[in-house]
């Protein structure tokens, strides 16, 4: 990755620099032109690894307030950097151009900290520069090769003529090396990048050009962010976010896996099956976990376990990806790890049925409870596909607990009641009103195209979509973590008052499935008009401030953009509209549009059910029209 302002220039200070596997090769890249900087003139992403910046340069041949030469530098995450210089002069220019170079070789998480350390004497190197300590090395080659190079400087210099109208380019590589190895020429497929994508090409347009905005940037993104599994470099996942979290993150990486089966299970299957080989084995109360960190949950919970939603996460992956087309081969090859998560439940689940997170002693979350509930119906499914023990006492296990749920999670108050945020293990409900509530609408996708019961009733689901659509958690620009009335709310805080993408995506999804349109809409809407505020490139989360006239969201310091989570949580909002519940075992696809069409007409290609193409249409009155499908596959409504 490549960290700088919007000016371009790395200042060697904060995060600036380029990064390769965790560590700083590059930390200073200024460049002067003439014996001053660029002045700068923008600075842009073209993509979730590229950036462009341009300045103007003022010199001799000027003659009034039009810039005669221009800077433009195209810059790779990958670690290239191109700098071309324009001229429009009428005479030849001859102009002094420097680089200067330098870098610390610190881990990010040093960096992060601000405890990076000074600066790492270089040495020349070839056509550049190069450092080296005990622990890494990295080199900066030039071409043209400069003509001077001052390593005590760490400078860069050429003397570079422009012809009238002409253009000259200097291309910069950041070479990671390995002490004690001699470097290898670059690999045409960068280390754990891995060569294609495992999806087609969707696309959408209709009345709302955002819509194919902010699709195209939530591809891109999750495009930068695929890794390979180093044991099994057939198998991707998505890493979780640049710039703070760039490995693995398993919870993240499995709802970022559901939320794309629309366009495709080959990144499920990769993901599943990484994970699979994770799984903590052996004999234990931890046998059948998937190892997580743990995660801040805010003001009013201590941390809770990642690992726990992702073993809950893995067997819900796995049917839902099955209904989209997984074949059943691998399918059934990663069956046994599923049947072991859910031996995990049963003896991770205390005597009253509720999961505690974090295993012991924790409290009872109400989104715990809710994936623990949505693991036992699904995962009961997968059983019964394949004919093996235990279907029937996961669904009476599932219903037991909607009954207490019911009851024990309830909180009574002259507004309607709202469900408690969590239950500790003496029975005391902590009432607070947050976004994971959004969770209790996630029901997962069974056979027919059916979701699964929930573990609200009726009346309590009506409660909640009102809550979930009203001002103390609809902020205008998405859904907020903790309600804005609520003590301890802080419209910056991870699980305390910021927007995050990806639960209002679940919001979305969950209140359109439940019949709340109208809520569902006015989410959606508003996420779009941030995202548009942000390119369409939606960051994991932005502050939770209320909406007003003329104001635009305010950006989250500690968010990672491009975020796992954050584009497939926006490929989840959009084909949320289309209403898809395919089950390809049984040849069947249900289409069932929202009827208030929120972004009017809208069209879909390059989606997949069965591995094959998907198009549809959906129309201003809410109508769904299929374009493409799979040979045999059945539609219903």
């Amino acid at each position: 990755m490549a960290i700088s302002g919007e000016h371009g220039q790395m200042s060697g200070q904060g995060l600036d620099g380029f990064y390769r596997g965790g560590r700083r090769l590059l930390a200073r890249c200024r460049l002067r032109v003439g014996g001053a900087e660029p002045l700068p003139v923008q600075g842009r992403m073209l993509g979730a690894d590229r950036a462009r910046f341009v300045g103007a340069v003022r010199t001799a041949a000027d003659s009034g307030p039009d810039p005669a030469v221009t800077v433009e530098r195209l810059r790779s995450a990958e670690g290239v950097e191109r700098i071309a210089l324009r001229s429009t002069a009428a005479r030849a220019l001859r102009l002094p151009v420097e680089v200067s170079l330098g870098t610390d070789l610190a881990e990010l998480s040093a960096v992060a900290a601000g405890a990076a350390g000074p600066e790492v004497p270089a040495g020349v190197h070839a056509s550049g520069l190069r450092w080296s300590t005990a622990e890494a090395q990295a080199a900066v080659t030039a071409d043209p090769p400069p003509g001077d190079a001052l390593a005590s400087a760490g400078l860069l210099c050429w003397e570079i003529e422009l012809p009238p109208g002409g253009t000259r380019s200097i291309e910069l590589r950041v070479l990671p090396e390995q002490p004690g190895r001699v470097r290898q020429p670059e690999a045409a497929v960068p280390p754990g990048r891995p060569a294609s994508v495992p999806w087609g090409d969707p696309q959408a347009e209709g009345d709302d050009p955002r819509a194919g905005a902010l699709l195209a940037a939530a591809l891109d993104d999750l495009r930068a962010l695929l890794v390979r599994d180093p044991g099994s470099p057939g198998d991707v996942h998505l890493a979780a976010g640049v710039p703070w979290r760039c490995g693995l993150a398993p919870a993240e990486a499995l709802w970022a896996a559901r939320m794309t089966l629309p366009l495709g299970v080959r990144l499920a299957a990769g993901t599943l099956r990484t994970l699979a080989r994770t799984q903590l084995a052996g004999p234990g109360p931890d046998s059948g976990r998937i190892p997580g960190a743990l995660r801040h949950a805010g003001a009013h919970l201590p941390p809770g376990c990642t690992g726990i939603e992702a073993t809950l996460l893995f067997p819900v992956v796995l049917a839902e990806a099955r209904r989209w087309g997984l074949p059943e081969r691998e399918t059934e090859a990663l069956l046994p790890a599923a049947e072991r998560c859910l031996a995990w439940l049963r003896a991770a689940a205390g005597e009253d049925g509720y999961l505690a997170d974090p295993v012991p002693g924790g409290p009872y979350r109400c989104e715990t409870q809710a994936h623990a509930h949505r693991a036992a119906l699904l995962g009961a499914d997968l059983l019964d596909a394949y004919d093996r023990p235990g279907a029937e006492r996961w669904r009476s296990w599932a219903a037991g607990l909607r009954g207490r749920f019911r009851e024990d999670f309830w909180v009574e108050d002259p507004g309607g009641g709202r469900p408690a945020a969590a239950r500790t293990p003496e029975g005391r409900r902590i009432p607070h009103l947050g976004g994971s509530a959004a969770h209790l609408l996630d029901t997962g996708l069974l056979g027919g195209g059916m979701p699964a019961p929930g573990l609200l009733d009726k009346v309590q689901t009506e409660q909640l979509a009102r809550l979930l659509g009203g001002p103390a958690l609809d902020s205008g620009w998405g859904l907020r973590s903790l309600g804005a009335k609520e003590p301890g709310h802080n419209p910056f805080g991870h699980r305390s008052g910021a927007v995050r993408v990806h639960e209002t995506a679940v919001a979305v999804a969950g209140l359109a499935s439940a019949g709340y349109e109208k809520e569902a809409g006015a989410l959606l809407r508003g996420t779009l008009d941030a995202a548009a505020a942000f390119g369409h490139r939606l960051p994991e989360m932005y502050a939770g401030e209320q909406r007003t006239a003329g104001s635009a969201p305010l950006p989250h310091p500690a968010a990672c953009r491009p975020a796992a989570v954050a584009a497939a949580g926006s490929v989840h909002l959009l084909t949320a509209l289309a209403g898809l519940r395919p089950d390809a075992p049984a040849g069947c696809v249900a289409v069932r549009p929202l009827h208030t069409a929120p972004l009017g007409a809208l069209r879909f290609t390059g989606l997949r059910i069965a591995e094959q193409p998907f198009a549809m249409r959906i129309s201003r009155l809410g109508l769904g029209m299929v374009e493409e499908a799979a040979d045999g596959l059945q539609l219903g409504v």
